[in-house]
């Protein structure tokens, strides 16, 4: 399952995530990871969940990052939902062949190891591209 939270900057997507992260805690079993670029969560999180500062690891591309995402995986099978704050952001991309293809790997992803992925995206909602729209709420 891939879920994006997509809105412009300022309009609370982080605030939707920590309450995404919040009611998974309750909900689901197995371990949580949060990645995000620095340390703005750091005091909103719940200590349960795994809170990666992503700028430590010189995560630079949907490249990367998906090497990044299976290395999680490979350390930690229990690991059953990823939530990433600010997803262009910290692939430094916006490009959307980079983009779709990387959510399109998130989605075999979660259906071949059972883990659930929740993004933020800071754009605008009103009219997003299908490849984005078909993993909104």
């Amino acid at each position: 399952m891939v879920n994006i939270v997509m809105g412009p900057e300022g309009s609370g997507k982080t605030k939707l995530l920590i309450d995404a992260i919040s009611r998974a805690l309750k909900t689901e079993s197995g371990s949580m990871v949060c990645i995000e670029k620095g340390h703005t969560l750091r005091y909103d999180v719940d200590h349960r969940v795994r809170l990666i500062d992503a700028s430590e690891y010189s995560i630079k591309s949907y490249t990367l990052l998906q090497g990044f995402i299976s290395g999680l995986h490979a350390g930690n099978f229990d690991i059953t939902h990823i939530f990433i704050d600010n997803l262009y952001n910290l692939s430094r991309s916006k490009d959307p062949v980079e983009t779709e293809n990387f959510l399109d790997w998130c989605n075999l992803f979660s259906a071949e190891n059972g883990v659930a992925f929740t993004f933020t995206l800071a754009d605008d909602p009103s009219n997003p591209p299908e490849y984005i729209a078909r993993y909104m709420d």
